[in-house]
């Protein structure tokens, strides 16, 4: 989603009045809320991987009555199509996917060579077919609610900083292959917490384990945040921290679209294909002869092998990149 804003950008920048609402799944609204480019968010009820064939045509048809004139569907699965296809959107927008000939009509051709990153393929679908990608795309720029920060704060029995942040994000639900080692995140916490700065770490319900274990090697000097932030919240909270390391996860791509002094951390998955959109992120990737794998767990056992991509990357090289320095 962090991505799409690139193509709402470039819609906006070729066709200055035009109304762009977004159909997504309802976690992803505090995302659209944050992008001015979005007039309308439209939260899909339907959950994910459901095929809901006639609750996707029930849906399609309430639509009709805002006269869309076109559909840009971002993504290859035959679910996807059919809820524009019921909207009855005279133009609708994407590569051909999964066998979707009728269901789009706007059928343009995927050169993965050509596009290898997500966000150009997104920008393309944008843009007429005799208009190539431009050379250089916008990169997203979500504005965050500072007042809902200092309110998070203030919640959370914590003080707006006085001193430079840095954010921690060690979560990878895509699995363990993208998570570099929790002692490394709690070493460059370390680093960090002895020039004085405070550590902010982000999760989800899911990293509570890993967050936690950040902060107790810390000796709890570190704001937990795992488990206890909305992606609102964590949102408007990460536009507070200075520099942010992180994952290749979502809160990377949002740390990017904050503007932040970011360490974008990849292991099995690879840059050349979702880098961070930001001219301040530092990405930290080997390419080892086993990169990319895309592998949820790395699938080599050997332990001189194993997790090596990851491991490889010390915590010296990611702290040098955090630019520590006292706050003016």
């Amino acid at each position: 989603m962090v991505l799409a804003q690139s193509l709402f950008i470039t819609l906006k920048q070729y066709h200055s009045n035009c109304q762009i609402d977004v159909a997504a799944p309802a976690w992803t609204l505090p995302l659209l809320e944050r992008m001015p480019e979005v007039t309308n968010a439209i939260a899909l009820p339907f959950k994910h991987g459901e095929f809901a064939f006639w609750e996707r045509i029930r849906f399609g048809k309430s639509l009709r009555k805002d006269d869309y004139t076109q559909a840009i569907i971002l993504t290859n699965s035959l679910k996807s199509a059919i809820l524009p296809f019921a909207a009855k959107i005279p133009r609708r927008t994407s590569f051909l996917g999964e066998m979707r000939y009728g269901l789009i009509n706007d059928i343009r051709r995927l050169d993965r060579a050509k596009l290898p990153r997500t966000v150009d393929r997104f920008v393309t679908l944008g843009l007429a077919k005799n208009i190539d990608l431009p050379y250089k795309l916008s990169n997203p720029r979500i504005i965050a609610n500072h007042k809902n920060a200092l309110a998070s704060l203030n919640k959370l029995g914590h003080t707006k900083p006085s001193h430079k942040v840095l954010g921690l994000c060690p979560g990878a639900e895509y699995g363990e292959a993208k998570r570099w080692p929790i002692e490394y995140y709690a070493e460059a916490a370390k680093a960090a917490l002895a020039k004085n700065w405070e550590v902010w770490i982000f999760g989800s319900e899911k990293d509570v384990p890993y967050s936690q274990k950040i902060n107790q090697l810390t000796e709890n000097r570190c704001l937990d945040l795992g488990g206890k932030t909305k992606l609102g919240e964590a949102i408007d909270l990460m536009a507070l921290c200075d520099t942010v390391i992180s994952n290749d996860s979502g809160l990377m791509h949002v740390a990017a679209a904050l503007d932040k002094n970011l360490i974008a951390i990849f292991g099995s998955s690879t840059p050349h294909h979702t880098p961070p959109m930001s001219e301040r992120s530092h990405i930290k990737y080997l390419g080892l002869h086993c990169s990319p794998c895309f592998e949820r767990s790395c699938p080599l056992k050997n332990p001189e092998e194993h997790m090596q991509c990851l491991k490889k990357i010390t915590p010296e090289s990611v702290i040098n990149s955090i630019q520590i320095a006292p706050r003016h």
